[in-house]
């Protein structure tokens, strides 16, 4: 990757999860391709050896990142008082778990249960759960963790569907440190100007994501990856990018089917990795002489 930004993959588009055999090859592709950092999918925290495999990403200079989530029973949207203190529970050892790998930074759905939601989020719903995010937002601050959050399309949730939405949650959260984490797959489906969106997210902009609309690679499909990464830039972005894609072939079933992917959109990690860096690159190249 020419491009000097800091870039993660994601570790799905090459091996279904850590057990893999194919992992310490994975991550040597990864960092071969010029990524700074992996995205790991989510972890259960009792099952993960951290000291082994923060020595794996640190000798191939790679820094993960994690993802936190919820439960229907950990939930810190819930009107119950119970139910929200197990879902900060649940944040906090996803939290402890970051910092005993090595990152600084965490992203995910913290704010509720991801899946197919029953009907809208009420306002009551969404302050409990900004104002939860917000408190653990702080704790992993002061931990060195930035800590974000992933706005979703209407399919996967219905607290945070938009950047205008992100923002009035930031907000609600009185958090100083909370960020959002913009992607592009999501974008195309709920916002009508993604470059807009950027613009209205960026003062608290911490992850841009680049997913194509077929979930395949970065060069092929509706939304003009290059174009975003240099509109982007020239609205000021300055933070990190992500690239994310998803194969039936490459998941694990429960997960595919969970995530609603039921095709092969790529069959070669490693080479969907290459394909992106270079999508990346032309969108760096076009905006790069905009500066001299």
């Amino acid at each position: 990757m020419d491009a000097d930004l800091d870039v993660a993959c994601h570790l799905n588009i090459f091996v279904p999860d850590l057990a893999s055999e194919q992992l310490p090859a994975a991550l040597d592709a990864i960092a071969d391709a010029g990524y700074r950092r992996v995205v790991l999918p989510p972890l259960d925290p009792d099952a993960v050896d951290a000291p082994a495999l923060r020595a794996l990403f640190a000798g191939r200079g790679l820094t993960p990142i994690t993802i936190a989530g919820q439960a229907p029973a950990a939930d810190v949207s819930s009107a119950s008082e119970e139910v929200r203190e197990a879902g900060a529970a649940l944040l906090r050892r996803a939290l402890d778990l970051t910092v005993a790998l090595g990152a600084d930074q965490m992203n995910g759905v913290p704010y509720g249960v991801f899946g197919p939601p029953a009907g809208p989020t009420s306002r009551a719903a969404f302050e409990r759960s900004a104002a939860e995010v917000g408190r653990i937002a702080d704790a992993a601050h002061a931990r060195g963790v930035c800590m974000t959050f992933e706005v979703l399309n209407r399919y996967e949730t219905s607290v945070v569907n938009t950047a205008a939405q992100a923002m009035d949650y930031v907000s609600a959260s009185g958090s100083d440190h909370l960020r959002i984490h913009l992607d592009t797959f999501h974008m195309a489906i709920e916002e009508s100007d993604a470059s807009a969106a950027i613009r209205t997210a960026l003062p608290k902009l911490g992850y841009l994501e680049l997913g194509q609309s077929g979930r395949g690679q970065l060069s092929s499909g509706a939304v003009d990856i290059a174009a975003i990464v240099h509109q982007a830039l020239d609205a000021g972005y300055q933070g990190r990018w992500g690239v994310e894609a998803f194969s039936r072939s490459v998941l694990a079933p429960a997960v595919a089917d969970m995530l609603a992917i039921w095709r092969h959109p790529y069959g070669d990690g490693a080479a969907f990795a290459a394909d992106a860096a270079q999508t990346i690159d032309a969108g760096w190249t076009a905006w790069a002489p905009s500066r001299v």
